[in-house]
Formats: structure tokens, sequence, C-alpha cells
């Protein structure tokens, strides 16, 4: 696919003391995104859930910290999870913060584009295909007593 970067800027939920950060490399492989702790809590950005276990890509197992931030990319801006990077761990951009964007990548220009509008994602799509003819079915009548 490539790999390319972007530049973002985050921040609290509600507290407007934004932070950028350069060089963010874009990973639809990582869930979540990852961004330095020290730069995360300048920004105010504080944990949500301790001690999370994550599986690296050469397959070591680590906790992190996660919090909440909102994030922000050009046109693009989402309330996302962020896990507190620690030193020696990259500053990466996860599918899922992607998706809140409503973006997508595009490999070829390596640059993240609006998803067309009118066009659900691959989740919502039709439901039918995983749940048979009706998503949530409904309860069976009563008995009468």
């Amino acid at each position: 696919m490539g790999v390319f970067t972007v530049d973002v800027r985050v921040t609290k939920p509600g507290r407007p003391r934004w932070k950028t950060f350069r060089r963010v490399i874009v990973d639809t492989g990582a869930e979540m995104t990852w961004l330095p702790e020290v730069d995360l809590r300048s920004a105010g950005v504080e944990t949500f859930k301790r001690d999370q276990l994550f599986v690296m890509a050469n397959g070591q197992y680590v906790t992190r910290h996660v919090g909440m931030a909102v994030i922000e990319c050009g046109e693009f801006k989402t309330v996302d999870e962020v896990v507190f990077a620690q030193p020696g761990d990259l500053s990466l951009l996860g599918a899922r913060t992607i998706e809140g964007f409503n973006a997508h990548v595009d490999s070829r220009k390596k640059r993240l584009v609006a998803a067309r509008r009118g066009v659900p994602s691959l989740r919502a799509a039709d439901s039918t295909a995983a749940w048979g003819s009706a998503a949530c079915p409904a309860p069976a009548p009563r008995a009468r007593r």
C-alpha cells in the first residue's frame, strides 16, 4: 500500500488547547491511534483506561494507558480513544480514527479522502447478510393466561 504520514492536532474534549503532532504514520493495520504520552498530556488528554493490553506488530505484548481526545487532520475531525505511546513506540493514525473521520485511504495519492456521502459503511451496509432477514428479530408473542 505504501506508507505516508499526516499532521494531526489533538486536544481534550471540551478544552481547546491544541497540540500538533507532525509526521504521524497512517496505519490502517493499527486499530487505534498512538501518540506520545508526554505530548498528549500537554494537550490536556487524561487517562480514561489504565493498563490496556496490546499486541505489537512484532507479536510482543505491551500495556499502555488510553485517553479520550478530539483528533483533527485537515478537514477531518472526530473524538476517539488514543493510546499513550511510550518512548520507542511509533506515532500512528489508526483505523478507528480514520473511520471516525468518515474517510478512507487513497494509497495511490497517499492521502486521506472523504468517504462518498450517502454510501453506508461496510459494517452497516447489509445487516441482513449477517443476521438473516432481520437484524433484530421481533420478540416472540406472549402466551395469554
